[in-house]
């Protein structure tokens, strides 16, 4: 029997506080702006579970924990500043459950979360629309929880800044879309005086380690719909490995790899309300869970200008 109740912090956690929310009308990754003066205002709902994770790089299952999941509500909204600035905000209310053993799980307002997404370039090439976009990004504990108490905490409690760079390429109604994210994040400070990582440290302060990300989207895009095929890579730049049926730790390097699918609708009869939808899997990683994660997004666009703005992108319009 295994000494541990813990495992590894599920791959979704960290991603939220990479991009802290999963906006799924226009977002922080793809290549989609939204017209100056409209505001897209929704909510999602996304479910993470696994029951397998990496100790290190040894995969393996804990019979304390059983299956843990971590679900989210998100609000959030995305505002037209012009056609080419647009800012994103999010918050989610996030709670995780272990099937098995005595611990309990964790609930709470997690981070809030800011991103600013501008169009730098765009214009055509070949037969095809080459564009260019440069974001920052930033995110804070909304509120005091645990951070320490992995896997069953709801968040790192870290502060972050981020930066991206976007291409993407448009051929009729089919596109491609890589990003690579570099997300800086702040020290901690948990609930105990002393702390053991490769060495014994006397103080309540944690170095988190900064992370690194790559996005590869890649799919059909027109007025009324969008599906794609996701690829997404993330590293922690630092950090060490969970010991032997020891506890996980804020500070552990934690990398996953995942593939999944994005489905976005846009309804005929309503015109600015959308429904999205996404799955994925975690393929391999390191300290974390091998996870299976879907969520799904009801989103509306209201039109504060005062005349109809047309769509300058030469990609098809899906506002």
């Amino acid at each position: 029997m295994l000494t541990t109740k813990r495992a590894a912090l599920p791959a979704v956690v960290l991603l939220l506080l990479l991009q802290s929310t999963v906006l799924r009308a226009q977002t922080d990754e793809d290549a989609i702006m939204m017209s100056k003066n409209n505001f897209c205002v929704g909510g999602t709902y996304s479910h993470n579970s696994w029951n397998e994770y990496w100790e290190g790089t040894f995969k393996r299952k804990n019979l304390n924990l059983g299956t843990v999941s971590t679900q989210m509500v998100s609000l959030m909204g995305n505002y037209g500043i012009s056609d080419k600035l647009n800012v994103m905000v999010g918050a989610p209310y996030v709670w995780t459950h272990a099937t098995a053993g005595t611990l309990h799980g964790q609930h709470g307002i997690q981070d809030l979360s800011a991103w600013l997404k501008y169009l730098a370039l765009e214009q055509k090439a070949g037969k095809g629309v080459f564009s260019v976009y440069v974001l920052g990004g930033a995110s804070i504990p909304l509120t005091n929880y645990v951070s320490d108490y992995l896997p069953l905490a709801i968040g790192l409690h870290s502060k972050t800044l981020s930066g991206r760079l976007m291409v993407d390429y448009q051929r009729g109604n089919f596109f491609a879309t890589a990003s690579g994210t570099y997300t800086w994040s702040s020290d901690i400070t948990i609930d105990q005086n002393a702390y053991y990582t490769t060495s014994l440290h006397l103080t309540n302060r944690v170095d988190m380690p900064n992370m690194a990300a790559e996005n590869l989207r890649v799919g059909y895009r027109s007025d009324r719909m969008i599906i794609e095929a996701l690829a997404s890579n993330m590293n922690t730049l630092g950090g060490f490995d969970i010991r032997k049926n020891d506890m996980p730790f804020p500070s552990n390097k934690m990398n996953s790899t995942t593939a999944g699918a994005h489905v976005k609708y846009s309804f005929k009869a309503v015109d600015g309300l959308s429904l999205n939808a996404e799955g994925d899997y975690t393929l391999a990683g390191r300290n974390v869970g091998q996870a299976t994660a879907f969520d799904i997004g009801v989103f509306y666009i209201l039109d504060f200008s005062r005349k109809t703005h047309k769509n300058t992108s030469n990609k098809p319009k899906t506002n």
